[in-house]
């Protein structure tokens, strides 16, 4: 008997040492779509992580996720194939006064590697500055931070007094910055430069479809984190689905993105289907309403993020519902073949590419530095590009347009590129217009807005170009004009405000 015991113990471990994945169903998951699953999901992504296994959702499951406010940590891949999960957020209740937001995802991916501080950058570092001048223990992302000086100081009804100057880059074991994450500012002085280290290995997410009870809070600017944060370098996304049920007409509050990443470089969303949410008025900061949504596909502080093939449920053109995609402090993002309602870079963004994809009714959003390109795309909103109105409508770089149709559903007069800064507010730094646009095959479809006299290609930007002492706005450069037509056959103009403009050199191909 004796003997026997051995050998089934060591049969036992034979086969726990020959296993392929882990099961939330082993940590007690029912699968049934009433029963609360979250403990035994965390629980069973927590033995994944400490025995290096994957995690496998059962097929056909639908996993319930109460109000709790648990995360699981993922750390090893994860497919979730059909399996579905309820995240009931109708139950929460908070008390806000003490709590900005509801920080609790769902799922965090995380890394086993720890962030560290950069020794030997308090002197500071220049603009478009090659290497740090120190050497890295490896391949890191890194934040440079000054709390000396602010930036994206915000201007209307959500006015604010900044945040400490700070960009996100990606460096070399030797010190050598990756081109595309390059130095954007000048720092006399460094305050903070913590880093990631950049994982080697590739993390895979595949699968599930996701739905989302809404919340039944108040309008009031008190996020919900409640979705997947990706908070890991060299990820892959692929194949989510997220459908967003329950949400209330009058009011709730509102979320950031359901597939949100997070201080994290090298990561890949690709064929993920998103719902965006509903428009909710509030008061903003300036003392008078304001709009407010939520997200729910969203990059922050990241370098080197793609989407691939990513869609919504909705109609990219029904106003009733806020934009999908959001970003701020990021570097070198791209989009290819997707189709949203809003693509949008709040606090800056450096290098962005777009390709193969459509916008809806809140178009294409942003400030930012470095080179802009966007190829066979499609905008939907009077203005082909925003330049964004409460951060300085800036953008110091370069715009490529390629093969691009605008269609705007109205527009007097319509733009292609657009914005408002009139000078009298500081945003930290100094604002500009592009210093080089490119026009290639570019339609404006303007047929559906008869009203409409004119075409430009840029608006006034609110700027008297000859008044004193307001705050810089250079705009000089060049314009290339290779191929703009209109289907009304109108002309297109450069201005109704051409004076500021008179500083740029304007080419036609013939």
């Amino acid at each position: 008997m004796k003997k026997l015991g051995l050998f089934l113990m060591a049969a036992l471990m034979a086969a726990s040492c020959g296993r392929e994945y882990i099961t939330y169903e082993e940590y007690g998951a029912k699968g049934d779509g009433s029963h609360d699953d979250m403990p035994a999901i965390v629980a069973a992504h927590d033995a994944a992580n400490a025995k290096g296994l994957p995690v496998k959702a059962k097929a056909g499951a639908t996993y319930y996720i109460g109000s709790g406010l648990l995360t699981a940590s993922i750390r090893t891949d994860t497919d979730w194939g059909t399996a579905r999960f309820i995240i009931d957020d109708s139950a929460i209740e908070t008390d806000f006064s003490s709590l900005d937001n509801v920080e609790a995802p769902v799922f965090k991916v995380e890394s086993d590697l720890l962030p560290y501080e950069v020794k030997g950058l308090e002197g500071g570092l220049r603009k478009g500055q090659a290497s740090l001048g120190v050497s890295l223990p490896c391949r890191s992302l890194i934040r440079l931070e000054n709390e000396d000086h602010r930036v994206y100081i915000r201007k209307g009804e959500n006015q604010n007094n900044g945040v400490p100057q700070q960009e996100m880059l990606v460096a070399d074991a030797d010190g050598s910055i990756e081109e595309t994450s390059a130095i954007i500012w000048d720092y006399d002085h460094i305050t903070g430069a913590k880093a990631w280290p950049v994982d080697t290995t590739l993390l895979t997410i595949r699968g599930g479809v996701f739905t989302t009870i809404a919340n039944r809070a108040e309008s009031k600017y008190n996020y919900f984190i409640r979705g997947i944060d990706v908070r890991r370098s060299n990820v892959l996304v692929e194949g989510v689905t997220h459908y967003v049920e329950g949400e209330l007409e009058e009011h709730g509050a509102p979320y950031y993105a359901f597939l949100w990443v997070r201080e994290a470089a090298d990561v890949t969303f690709r064929d993920c289907l998103l719902t965006p949410r509903r428009i909710y008025w509030t008061i903003g900061s300036a003392g008078i309403p304001a709009r407010m949504g939520s997200y729910d596909l969203g990059a922050n502080s990241s370098v080197n993020v793609r989407w691939e093939n990513c869609t919504q449920t909705i109609d990219i053109d029904n106003p009733s519902y806020w934009g999908l995609f959001t970003s701020n402090h990021c570097k070198n993002l791209t989009m290819e073949r997707c189709r949203i309602s809003r693509f949008d870079a709040h606090m800056g963004v450096e290098n962005v590419t777009l390709k193969d994809c459509v916008f809806g009714h809140m178009g294409m959003r942003c400030v930012g530095f470095g080179r802009l390109y966007m190829e066979n795309c499609e905008v939907h909103t009077r203005t082909f590009i925003l330049l964004r109105d409460d951060y300085g409508a800036s953008w110091d770089g370069d715009v490529v347009l390629k093969g691009c149709v605008h269609k705007p559903y109205f527009g007097d007069p319509i733009t292609l590129i657009d914005g408002a800064n009139n000078g009298d507010h500081d945003f930290g730094y100094t604002c500009r217009l592009p210093r080089s646009v490119e026009l290639h095959d570019v339609l404006i479809d303007d047929i559906c807005c008869e009203a409409t006299d004119e075409v430009f290609l840029f608006g006034t930007f609110g700027r008297d170009a000859h008044a004193s002492g307001l705050q810089p706005y250079p705009a000089e450069g060049t314009i290339l004009m290779d191929g703009v037509r209109t289907s009304s056959g109108k002309p297109v103009g450069l201005s109704r405000n051409p004076d500021l403009f008179s500083g740029y050199r304007i080419s036609k191909s013939k």
